[in-house]
Formats: structure tokens, C-alpha cells, sequence
């Protein structure tokens, strides 16, 4: 493959890895995907954005990605381990709808935001309901040797597998305080595989199995779509940190139990051979959680007038495995750096496709995009060499536009297809529309050409009064901003 080796953190062993793929020249990878019962806040988009770039710097080493998205439309319940009602069936109830219209709403709005991150579709979308009867095969195939069966569901038994909990490093019980006490457990770790409908109700989700009516446990699901779609092992599994603690140390129990009971010493007992974890999105007003009712989504950073883009931006000047502080200024100045790019893209954006992009002058800027990129994926480093590539002066366009276009297709900012007019966004409470903008600018330019500058000034005041700050000397060029 191209370029430096790719080094990856793997969370399950603690440290940097060579990619070597588990089938060469190809790199599957199967992703976390969202509980589709409510609009996903722009800290679960950073999980998507991550995978992203993940994705796209595999194809652009020249691997043959084999992506999957898992939907998850049941099982997951309210909160994340192994307690309280399925998420979806809660929403449906408080809602009054039927659970298969929740699902497909907020599947179709976690979609737009995708399409607007600029996130590539993945080879597979994978619905969970689609899987369920591979998840009943998958569990009466692991039942007899590392599962019970309780009043409640079919459980399984943690002890039955080697290194359980590896991966989060928990090594005591009480590092399973998340999970809910159930009677008659063996282990406080024992997690639901199969949870039966409690006698006298009836769920809007529910199936028939060998240990009664009911619906899949949470961490089956990923199990079984990653065996489905990827074979086991596959190479990569991703998921926010907060997946790390729980959910995934219970798929990799699962996976262990499908393929083998070998110890986690070796990575691909796990069913993958590395996993990887982005960090939190943090916003100290505590409205990123969905619990607090309004939260924080990528259309309310839209309506206040921020290029979704903006917000890839902002993800990609942090390393995906440290925390990313939220702020409307953080968020501004992620706005105003891509504004600078686009202008800088602007010289050549139009210049003839094919150029070389290893020009003499640009292979070095090259050179160090691949090296942070193959380092962990260092975004942040990246983008210091793809600011400089842009800022490179006498260099022949094509080649430029060739070696943009080359860095852009691993960040996924679509810079060559960006304009200024695209990341000027009207706020929805703004009282001007863009038309009275330019009209009021134009007769300011009249009024400062025939040095009316008394005229000039009223009619900047009169636009401040309406929230647009008239910008001259602007080096970027955009001469106002609401």
C-alpha cells in the first residue's frame, strides 16, 4: 500500500499497531451506528465523522473498504447496559406512534446529517430488526455452553470466556455498576442475550424463540451483522468511548463464544483485530445529552447560521481519542479557518482535472499529510500541511488542484466544491434576507465612492441595528456577516 505504514491505536491491547490486514488488500470495518429513537446530538455525529475519516484514509492507502453501519431499531434499552425499557418502545409510547414510524423518522434525520458531515455512505446500512432470526441461530449456537436461562431472558455467563472485560480494563465487580441487579444472575457481568415479554404485556417489537416471545438483547445484535457482512474476524470495530466500558467487552464475550474460547492475548479471538474509540464531545452547559429535552443538534447549528462543515472542521482540529470542547466561539473560528480555505481553493478550483499532484514543490506537503495520517489519524497535523499546500504560491494550478484534491478525499471537506456563497448561511432569526444585504452594500460603495461618508455611515448603522456587522478591510472577502 501507498505511502507511510498506517499505525492505529487499538484499545484493546493499549497501544499503536501496524495495520495488517486480516485479508489482503482489503479492510473491512464494521461502526457503531445510532439507536434510532430520537434526533442524534452533534457529539454522536463526532463518532460518524471519525469512522469517516477512518474509511477514507483506508481507501486512500489503497485498501478495498468494506464499511458497515449498524441501525439499531431494538434492544437497546434506557440505560445502555441492562436496565429499563427498550429505548424505542418508550419513545413509541410517549409518543403515541407506531415504533416502525419512530425508527424510520429519525433514521431518515440521523441520515441527513450524515449527507450533510459530508460522511460517505457505508457498504452496508444494516437494520437490526432485518437480523433476527440470524440473532436467534446466533444464540442457540453459544446457548448450551455459555448461557442460563432466568424468569426474565436468556442470560449469558461471563465466566465462560476468557479475559472478560479486557478491553474496559475492568477487573472487579464493582466495575459493572451499570448493570442492573437481576435475580438469580450468577455473575454481576451476566448480560441478556434474549429478554422475554413480561407476562400480561405486549411490546410493539417482539418474536418468537426457543426461550419464549420477546426481542434480542442490545449487544447481539452488533455480533451478529459484524459476522453477517464482515466474516469473523474482520479488521477494524469502532465506537464512541463510552462503548468501550460495556457494550463492547459484551460483543467481544459473544464473538469469543461464536468462534472460539481462546484469551484475548491474541486480538482476533475478539472478532476483530483492533478496536478503535473516539473520545467525548464535551459542551459545559450540559446540553449535549438528550435527557436535558433541547440538545444540541447539527440543524440548530445550521439555523444560528454555521456551515454544517464548520462543525467537520471543528472534529478534524482535535484527535479523535481526546475530549473536543463544544463553544459557539470554537465553533466561529472553525468557520472562519474554512472560509480562508475556500479562498485559498478558489485560484485554482477551476484548473484542468489531471495534474500531478507530487509536483516537486507539493511533494513534501504530501509527504507530511500522509505521515500524520498514518499516525493515528493525526487530523490536526494534517491540516497544517493542507493549509500550506494551499497557501504554496507558483505552482502550476493543475497540480495544486490535484494535490488538494488528494488530501481533501481523506478530511471530506469538498473543498474544490465549496464557494463562499455556500458557507454564508442566513440565520433563521436574521431579519434582512441576503438580497437587502447587498442592496444596502452597494449603496454604501456608492455613498464612500462619492465620499458621502456621513450617508455612508447611517447606512452601516442601520445595518448593525439589524444584527449584520459590515466587515472593511476584510482579508477574507466576505465584506459582512450576520
Amino acid at each position: 500500500m501507498t505511502g507511510a505504514p498506517l499505525q492505529l491505536f487499538n484499545s484493546l491491547t493499549r497501544q499503536l499497531e501496524t495495520f495488517e490486514p486480516v485479508h489482503p488488500g482489503e479492510a473491512r470495518v464494521y461502526s457503531c451506528g445510532p439507536t434510532v429513537y430520537n434526533y442524534p446530538h452533534i457529539g454522536n455525529m463526532r463518532a460518524y465523522v471519525f469512522a469517516d475519516v477512518l474509511g477514507r484514509t483506508l481507501s486512500w492507502k489503497g485498501y478495498a473498504l468494506t464499511h458497515v453501519v449498524n441501525i439499531t431499531d431494538v434492544g437497546h434499552l434506557t440505560d445502555d447496559a441492562d436496565a429499563g425499557e427498550d429505548k424505542l418502545e418508550k419513545a413509541a409510547a410517549e409518543k403515541a406512534q407506531s415504533i416502525w414510524d419512530i425508527a424510520k423518522h429519525y433514521t431518515e434525520a440521523y441520515w441527513a446529517d450524515v449527507k450533510a458531515l459530508n460522511i460517505r455512505e457505508p457498504a452496508h446500512w444494516s437494520i437490526a430488526t432485518d437480523y433476527v432470526p440470524q440473532m436467534i441461530e446466533f444464540a442457540k449456537s453459544i446457548a448450551d455452553k455459555h448461557c442460563y436461562e432466568l424468569d426474565s431472558g436468556l442470560y449469558f455467563d461471563v465466566s465462560t470466556v476468557a479475559d472478560y472485560g479486557r478491553l474496559a480494563r475492568a477487573k472487579t465487580e464493582e466495575g459493572e455498576s451499570r448493570i442492573e441487579a437481576v435475580e438469580g444472575k450468577r455473575n454481576a457481568a451476566d448480560f441478556a442475550i434474549w429478554r422475554k415479554t413480561p407476562p400480561g404485556e405486549t411490546r410493539q417489537m417482539e418474536w418468537d424463540s426457543p426461550w419464549g416471545r420477546g426481542a434480542p438483547g442490545w449487544h447481539l445484535e452488533c455480533s451478529v451483522m459484524g459476522e453477517a457482512l464482515l466474516g469473523f474476524p474482520f479488521d477494524i470495530h469502532t465506537g464512541g468511548i463510552d462503548h468501550r466500558e460495556i457494550h463492547h467487552p459484551n460483543e467481544i464475550a459473544q464473538n469469543q463464544a461464536r468462534c472460539c474460547t481462546n484469551g484475548l492475548d491474541d486480538p482476533l479471538a475478539s472478532g476483530a483485530r483492533i478496536w478503535m474509540h473516539n473520545n467525548f464531545l464535551v459542551e459545559r452547559s450540559g446540553k449535549m445529552s438528550k435527557s436535558a429535552g433541547e440538545f444540541l443538534r447539527l440543524p440548530l447549528l445550521v439555523e444560528k447560521g454555521y456551515h454544517p462543515l464548520a462543525y467537520r472542521l471543528m472534529c478534524l482540529q482535535a484527535h479523535y481519542r481526546s475530549e473536543l470542547e463544544f463553544s459557539w466561539d470554537g465553533l466561529g473560528a472553525a468557520l472562519t479557518r474554512l472560509k480562508r480555505m475556500v479562498l485559498a481553493a478558489e485560484r485554482f478550483a477551476d484548473a484542468e482535472e489531471g495534474g500531478d499532484p507530487r509536483h516537486p514543490r507539493l511533494a513534501p506537503f504530501l509527504d507530511r499529510f500522509d505521515a500524520a495520517m498514518s499516525d493515528d489519524l493525526n487530523t490536526p497535523l494534517a491540516l497544517t500541511a493542507f493549509e500550506e499546500a494551499l497557501a504554496a504560491k507558483k505552482i502550476d494550478p493543475a497540480a495544486r488542484r490535484a494535490a488538494i484534491a488528494e488530501m481533501d478525499s481523506v478530511l471530506g471537506l469538498g473543498l474544490l466544491e465549496l464557494t463562499r456563497a455556500d458557507l454564508r448561511l442566513r440565520p433563521k432569526n436574521a431579519e434582512l434576507d441576503e438580497d437587502d444585504v447587498e442592496d444596502a452594500l452597494e449603496r454604501r460603495r456608492d455613498a464612500r465612492e462619492a465620499r458621502d461618508f456621513s450617508r455612508s455611515d447611517a447606512i452601516r448603522e442601520e445595518l448593525a441595528a439589524k444584527g449584520v456587522e459590515v466587515m472593511d478591510g476584510d482579508p477574507l472577502g466576505w465584506e459582512w456577516k450576520l
